[in-house]
């Protein structure tokens, strides 16, 4: 099983120089991959209809997982990137493609492309994006970021995009990992058809190992082969380094193939108390 990091960006106050040191602690340290939320941008959430219901406001500094992956892969050398998730219904498909792309090349085929729906309302719209549509535009999006990353033309009408007979160059040299993330059965049903795996967030070990549980037999349901389908949880228990290493544990041992250790909520204040902490989980899982 691999074991990640998620980049601790809400606390970090969107310091440049704590990108650097971030990655690469991650990688000196002897984890997998780095994984990164995306939001482009923050809103206030009072006096709204509807309310915003997420757990990000406009005081929560993002940076854009592309172009962070890109600056990283000129620094590190083996970690992987994941973004988990990046909304993409409010992005535009041909774009991601591009940025998917590059980022993959840059880092020699480091990109795991975690993709969801969102939650806010207010950036669908300020990026010209219908919030309403954004489940189905993202099945579609799929399979056109599908076609895009293999196909030498793709000629391409949707109910969202037209691709008229036009080509993805430079490609990748590989089809970029897909997987989803989210909660709930519409997520499940989703990921199950079309994704290569899925990132679980929140309700803790048990739940989700559950909800890994249903949905490896969803996969299989449809004729789809589990071993080539991936689960990662988002590790954030509320306790000490043995709590963390007791459910990185317990989800190998369901099966998982992936784990991102998240170090936000901890009340570690700077860059050296997140990495402090890094190298005491790296020590416990003996991964150095």
């Amino acid at each position: 099983m691999e074991i990640g990091v998620v980049y601790p960006q809400t606390e970090l106050r969107g310091d440049p120089i704590a990108v650097r040191r971030i990655g690469r602690a991650v990688e000196e340290l002897g984890f997998d991959h780095l994984l990164a939320y995306d939001h482009v941008l923050g809103a206030v959430h009072g006096d709204r209809t509807p309310q915003l219901t997420g757990p990000y406001t406009e005081h929560d500094p993002f940076h854009d997982p592309f172009v962070m992956f890109a600056y990283l892969a000129g620094i590190t050398e083996r970690i992987g990137f994941a973004t988990g998730i990046l909304v993409l219904p409010q992005r535009q498909t041909a774009l991601v493609a591009r940025q998917a792309a590059d980022v993959d090349l840059l880092s020699d085929g480091r990109l795991r492309l975690g993709v969801g729906v969102g939650w806010s309302h207010v950036e669908y719209e300020a990026l010209g994006q219908d919030f309403r549509t954004r489940g189905v535009r993202q099945e579609e999006q799929i399979e056109l970021l599908r076609r895009l990353f293999t196909e030498p033309v793709v000629d391409f009408s949707g109910r969202f995009d037209r691709v008229d007979r036009a080509a993805l160059v430079p490609k990748p040299t590989r089809p970029i990992p897909i997987w989803l993330g989210g909660s709930g059965e519409k997520a499940f049903d989703r990921a199950a058809r079309l994704a290569d795996g899925f990132i679980f967030f929140g309700g803790g070990i048990d739940h989700s190992v559950n909800a890994w549980k249903r949905l490896r037999d969803r996969v299989q349901d449809l004729g789809r082969s589990i071993d080539d389908f991936g689960g990662d949880y988002v590790v954030l228990p509320p306790g000490d380094v043995r709590d963390v290493t007791a459910e990185i544990d317990a989800w190998r041992d369901a099966g998982g193939t992936h784990a991102s250790v998240v170090t936000m909520r901890r009340g570690l204040d700077s860059v050296e108390g997140h990495i402090d902490y890094l190298a005491s989980i790296a020590d416990a899982l003996s991964l150095s």
